[in-house]
């Protein structure tokens, strides 16, 4: 198991999987160095993918591990990944979200994550807002 920040040779991969951003800005993002992956032997199994909330607070946008790796830590691994990436880079809070409607909510309060609030969006279930200091 390895962790490693994304390349563009991931770029076909991630935008296979990830429909929530265009390839356009897999590629921005692989390119600021804002997209950790997780592999097993050389086969990705999951990524982390970040931007930063009001230009100066590390948000993390998207965390997904494929379907036959969930429920075996890697998703931890990610995060900690990231949390020990960005407190290396000097930052000292990070932020996520999820919906009020997915179980996700338990993982990250698992991982020390607190709700700081929601968000209403159109019909969509509240889009809970999380942080935790690092």
């Amino acid at each position: 198991m390895q962790i490693r920040t994304a390349s563009l040779n991931d770029v076909e991969v991630l935008n296979i999987y990830d429909k929530h951003v265009e390839k356009a800005e897999i590629i921005n993002l692989i390119n600021n160095n804002r997209i950790f992956i997780i592999e097993i032997n050389n086969k990705i199994i999951g990524w982390l993918r970040y931007n930063l909330f009001w230009d100066n607070t590390p948000f993390m946008n998207m965390l997904y591990i494929l379907e036959d790796y969930r429920n075996h830590k890697y998703g931890t691994l990610l995060v900690n990944h990231f949390e020990k990436e960005m407190k290396e880079l000097g930052y000292n809070y990070l932020l996520t979200s999820t919906p009020s409607d997915e179980t996700s909510i338990n993982f990250y309060q698992k991982l020390g994550y607190k709700i700081n609030g929601e968000l209403f969006y159109k019909n969509d279930p509240k889009e809970l807002i999380l942080s935790k200091s690092i």
